[in-house]
């Protein structure tokens, strides 16, 4: 059934999700647009890896903790959600798309009270094919699922902030660049052409920001706290779209406050209340944050990185970045090179 070319599962699959309209967003989007970008760019760690299984009731898969994220999205048939933390199940029907932020334990099964296997992934990230308990009945499920690794040392509080699973259930209606990644990476998976290996990984990357800007537009929940309700303040979210645009200026308190529009004092207030840090205290930690991932993906001169990230000299970079990460730049960027390898 897998890569078939006249696999029926081809077709395309609309996840079905309403979101309101983008131009009432206008600046506002944009500036949470960008920092979602930013957040996946500073986190993301090796490769993603997914893949799209046909299963057959009874079946039960427990997938065990681990560093990083992952999605489920139920293509044809249904399952149970087995969640974190005790919840109760969760019946997922087609179209219906499940994201786990961090990385806890859960379960997927046709059933609730099916026993469960555990998931071992493949070298290339794929699932294997589970044995059949009993006899085979009930209709075929078509699962696409995928996982990323992220750098939990440096969870970005946008993340750490999301409920341990986020279900966007089927809905009248469509999001059209979710639907497209979607379409796209599973027509992938099924039928991979020469240059898929570099499309699935983009893929995925792509689909994990749609994943988060679904959340953000549609399931997040209202409320004037954390970091949904610093993305929603337009005065906060002008302030970070500043900083994360150009972190090696030398911002000042008066100067982010003037680009939100308000007061010093005020703007210092506001800031702090819903990003749970002072304005320069945040300036410094997305410093270094981004200073790890040019120094984790790349073989750039630190006196470069130093520059592009606000400081005058190689020497006080590498003294800002040892007392952030405990260790040397150079040091940092040789065990980033061997956990690569």
């Amino acid at each position: 059934m897998e890569g078939s070319g006249d696999d029926p599962y081809l077709k395309p699959f609309t996840p079905c999700l309403i979101v309101s309209p983008m131009a009432r967003y206008g600046a506002l989007y944009g500036a949470v647009m960008d920092v979602l970008s930013d957040v996946i760019a500073a986190m993301r760690t090796g490769r993603p890896h997914s893949s799209r299984t046909v299963k057959r009731a009874p079946w039960g898969v427990r997938f065990p903790a681990s560093d990083g994220a992952g999605f489920h999205v139920v293509l044809q048939g249904s399952a149970w959600l087995l969640p974190p933390e005790g919840a109760d199940p969760v019946r997922l029907g087609p179209g219906d798309v499940v994201f786990l932020a961090h990385g806890y334990d859960h379960g997927l099964a046709d059933r609730p009270e099916t026993p469960l296997e555990d998931a071992v992934l493949a070298p290339d990230g794929s699932w294997p094919e589970l044995r059949h308990r009993g006899p085979v009945d009930g209709d075929d499920t078509l699962l696409l699922c995928g996982a990323y690794r992220l750098d939990t040392a440096r969870a970005h509080p946008l993340l750490t902030d999301l409920p341990p699973f986020i279900h966007i259930p089927c809905r009248v209606g469509s999001h059209d660049r979710l639907r497209s990644a979607v379409d796209l990476l599973g027509a992938e998976l099924a039928d991979p052409q020469p240059g898929s290996d570099a499309v699935v990984p983009a893929l995925l990357d792509t689909l994990l920001l749609y994943l988060l800007r679904t959340w953000w537009l549609s399931e997040r929940p209202e409320g004037p706290t954390g970091w949904a309700g610093a993305l929603s303040d337009p005065a906060v979210a002008a302030a970070l779209r500043a900083v994360h645009g150009d972190p090696a200026r030398p911002w000042t308190v008066e100067e982010l406050g003037a680009r939100a529009g308000l007061s010093r004092a005020a703007f210092a207030r506001r800031f702090t209340a819903l990003v749970g840090r002072p304005p320069l205290a945040y300036l410094t930690w997305w410093r270094m944050t981004t200073a790890g991932r040019m120094l984790r993906e790349g073989d750039e001169p630190l006196r470069s990185i130093a520059a592009r990230t606000g400081y005058t000299s190689e020497f006080a970079f590498a003294k800002a970045f040892k007392r952030e990460y405990g260790v040397a730049p150079g040091q940092y960027r040789t065990r980033g090179v061997a956990r690569s390898a």
